[in-house]
């Protein structure tokens, strides 16, 4: 498939002012002349672009564009690159694409691109994946975070420890193998140091991860409670437009809305919910069954009672079923009379709590509180986004792995275990690091990877 050459759509699927196509591999440039006449005769110069007239399968002219061509392996997949920018038209678009791969290209798989440049060595796999989060960046700090991954900030890092191994790996070999020489005598207090190092090293990146997911992803919220209590209110007030349908008839939220909310310098994934409560309804039924998975995989929890009614049954089910949960309790409409036993009520159910507020989502009262708490919970402190921080489960799982195995190395050495034995550990850390930049990944992984990649990058 790496002989192939290969073209997309790289810019999205849809009317825009300007659409960029690109082609990839030893006969881009062959097939770019199948389907562009530029205007004079000047040769191709890489990166410098010409001006020229788009042609589709049957010659007819079909729009005035430019092109450039990244001659490889100086290029971003290490192969020829041609883009093509036309106007972005799904005609012109499907036009150009036909007569590319009437011509002989083949459409390009999802991430496929960015595969080709992990395989040519342009950038390693911690970078390839920067890649993806770079692209589904939906936080100005993830994209930054994923920029400098992009630059090798986190290879760096893994490099270093990686090195470190390395150097001590081949100083063990070395005075093995050539005894007669004048080596350094191998230390096991010396390689005692260097692991401890590696494994601290590899514990600070490993703890890196939640902030990595917070960075990437946002703080998984959701917003529970019974019909009626506001919670859709609630959900439009934080995103500050109407985003949930809001009316006041019981059950009218039957599935989870979605959406990114900005709350000081915390980043929410919010999702308002059906209504929990016992229904005879099969659609507000299956609603609120998702509201309750939605609770479970949930990383905060908004639990929403009327603060103007007594408690119920449903609110008591719903304030039982959150106590698990890192959570905050909302007592909404607090501009209407306040029912006089919901407080004595509720002191069973405060201690599961991280934060108590009383708010009004109709006219914004006690929003700015809510907000407060909830920077208070996630504060990101002075963290900038470096880059350092792993932002993938599979990243994560490496690295943990590579430092428990180097404990248990340090322990059998303080056992005294002989360090031919110590060392077979350092080359099991060494595998699960470079399993984080591609250098011994099985290929299957790589494939899952990329297949997450939008088709185009």
């Amino acid at each position: 498939m790496m002989a192939d050459t290969i073209a997309a759509l790289s810019t999205a699927p849809a009317k825009s002012g300007i659409a960029v196509i690109r082609i990839s591999g030893d006969k881009a440039l062959d097939l770019t002349n199948r389907v562009f006449i530029p205007k004079g005769k000047s040769r191709w110069i890489p990166r410098m672009m010409k001006n020229g007239t788009l042609l589709n399968r049957d010659g007819d002219p079909i729009d005035s564009i430019l092109a450039v061509w990244f001659k490889g392996p100086n290029s971003y997949t290490g192969e020829d690159i041609m883009e093509l920018h036309c106007h972005g038209s799904l005609a012109v678009i499907n036009a150009a694409l036909s007569a590319l791969y009437y011509y002989g290209a083949r459409a390009a798989e999802p991430g496929e691109f960015t595969k080709r440049a992990f395989l040519n060595d342009r950038l390693d796999l911690g970078q390839a994946e920067a890649v993806g989060d770079l692209i589904e960046a939906v936080t100005e700090e993830a994209a930054v975070n994923a920029n400098a991954q992009l630059q090798g900030a986190l290879s760096k890092k893994l490099e270093e420890i990686y090195d470190m191994l390395t150097d001590l790996l081949a100083h063990f070999q070395a005075v093995v193998d050539y005894p007669e020489e004048d080596i350094e005598t191998f230390s096991v207090e010396t390689a005692h140091s260097v692991m401890e190092d590696a494994a601290f090293r590899l514990k600070k990146l490993t703890k890196g991860y939640e902030t990595g997911k917070v960075l990437k992803e946002g703080i998984d919220c959701v917003i529970i409670g019974r019909p009626n209590v506001g919670k859709s209110s609630l959900f439009n007030t934080m995103l500050g437009k109407q985003r949930a349908i809001v009316t006041p008839v019981a059950g009218t939220t039957r599935d989870v809305v979605e959406a990114y909310a900005k709350v000081g310098t915390v980043t929410l994934k919010l999702r308002d919910t059906a209504g929990i409560r016992e229904t005879e309804d099969p659609i507000e039924d299956i609603g609120v069954e998702k509201a309750r998975d939605a609770v479970k995989q949930a990383a905060l929890a908004i639990v929403v009672i009327d603060g103007s009614q007594p408690l119920t049954d449903e609110d008591r089910t719903v304030l039982d079923f959150a106590k698990d949960k890192k959570a905050l309790l909302i007592i909404n409409k607090s501009d209407m009379e306040q029912d006089p036993t919901i407080n004595e009520e509720l002191q069973q159910w405060t201690g599961n709590f991280k934060g108590i507020v009383e708010i009004s989502a109709k006219t914004g009262s006690g929003i700015d509180q809510l907000e407060h708490v909830i920077n208070e919970l996630y504060s990101m402190g002075d963290i900038k986004p470096d880059g350092t921080f792993i932002t993938n489960a599979r990243q994560e799982g490496a690295c943990r792995t590579a430092e428990l195995i180097l404990r248990g190395a340090i322990n059998s050495i303080n056992g005294g275990f002989p360090p031919d034995m110590i060392l077979y550990d350092v080359e099991q850390a060494m595998e699960r690091i470079g399993e984080i930049l591609g250098r011994n990944t099985p290929m299957d992984i790589i494939d899952r990877i990329f297949e997450n990649f939008c088709v185009g990058k």
